[in-house]
Parts: C-alpha cells; structure tokens; sequence
C-alpha cells in the first residue's frame, strides 16, 4: 500500500455517503476527523493519527444503509464493510483491526464496547464532541427532524411546553436538544475532549437562555 491511511480511507468511504442526511454525512465525517485529530494534538500518549483519521472517514459508512432499513446496527456492518475495504487495498492487519475497534467502540448504543485505545476513545470524544456547541445542536436538531419526517411519526416539537398557551403535546420539546448535547458530553473520556467539552457547554447554555427569552420566558425586549 502507497497511499496513506486516512486519505485512503476518504477515498473509500465518500460513495457511502452519497444518500446521508446531513446529521451524518461527509461533512460529518470530516468535522469529527478534525476534532480528533485536534484532540490528538493535545493528548500525552502516543496517536496513530492515521488510523484515528481513517475511522473518522469511514464511521458512518453505514448510516444510510440503516435509515433505509437495510441493516440494524451500523457500527457492526460497517466495522465489516471498512475492514474488507482495507484489506483489499493491502493495509496490514494489525491497523485494520486498531481501526475496527474505534469503529465498534464509537457508539452510545448499549450493545457498543468500551473504547480501549486511545484512539478509540479520541474518536468516541470527537462523534459526540460534533453533538455539542453551535454546529452540534444544528446537527441534533436535523436528527430530531429525520426522526419527525418518518411516515406517520412525528418526534418532537422545537419550542418549549412551559412557555405555550397552546394544548400540550406528549412530544419532547427543546429540552431534548439540550439533554442530548449535556449526555453526550458528560460521556467524554479524554482530558482535552472534556476541555472541549466544557467550554461548547458554556455556549449551550447561553444558548438555551437566548431560545428562552425569544419565546418570552425571561420577558424578550
């Protein structure tokens, strides 16, 4: 093999996203290699940067696939579909099997593993990491509408239940947003991926307060 590992694995992972929503698409795969790669910056331990960006690129390969109900569990399908990729364009075998491990290992799901590694848990810092801050609640908020979106289901509605006269609704409201981002980064376990962490919260925060008071909860001017 002549091509490097993470540019290899760009490469190989762009088709699948083809049919991605934006929650989980190229530009999602790029940005959470950028956030590890950044974490692994700040890491005192030794990174294999290349395997870390490689399962980056080829994490979510899988995604569409289960949206459309093709398959169950994408971290299992494609922790499978990345490692035949690889090891048909010769990459060794010990990579490979560092690189299925941070895929596996990448989900909050209760039938994912612990990450190991280091760069397992890098990646596993920066998924959620791209849950958190400014793009991260757009991300959740495209999430929530995939999730309305399906035949005959509606997921939740983006305002806040305290604040409205209307008649109340069994759905989640904002606070889902706010819940899902304050979970994912309560989970983070590398020192700069909990860094991070904490100052995308203190953005959240604020902008929680701000949505608040547009819908005249704290009296908008």
């Amino acid at each position: 093999m002549t091509q490097e590992l993470g540019p290899l694995a760009r490469t190989l992972s762009v088709p699948y996203y083809e049919d991605a929503l934006p929650a989980h698409d190229q530009f999602h795969a790029k940005r959470v290699r950028d956030i590890a790669l950044r974490l692994a910056g700040d890491c005192d331990g030794s990174v294999d940067r290349d395997v870390l960006a490689a399962s980056a690129w080829l994490h979510d390969i899988g995604r569409p696939r289960e949206r459309a109900g093709a398959i169950d569990d994408h971290d299992e399908w494609a922790t499978a579909e990345a490692a035949q990729l690889l090891t048909a364009e010769g990459v060794e075998s010990d990579r490979i099997s560092r690189l299925k491990h941070c895929i596996r290992a990448h989900s909050i799901r209760a039938s994912s593993p612990e990450p190991e590694t280091l760069e397992a848990k890098l990646l596993f810092d920066a998924d959620k990491l791209d849950a958190a801050g400014a793009r991260g609640l757009i991300r959740l908020a495209c999430i929530v509408g995939e999730r309305s979106g399906r035949t005959d289901e509606k997921y939740a509605v983006i305002d806040d239940a305290s604040a409205t006269d209307l008649e109340t609704s069994d759905y989640p409201d904002i606070g889902l947003l706010r819940n899902w981002a304050q979970e994912r980064v309560d989970m983070l376990y590398t020192h700069p991926g909990r860094r991070l962490g904490r100052r995308r919260r203190e953005f959240m925060d604020e902008f929680f307060t701000q949505f608040a008071g547009e819908i005249g909860v704290t009296g908008e001017r």
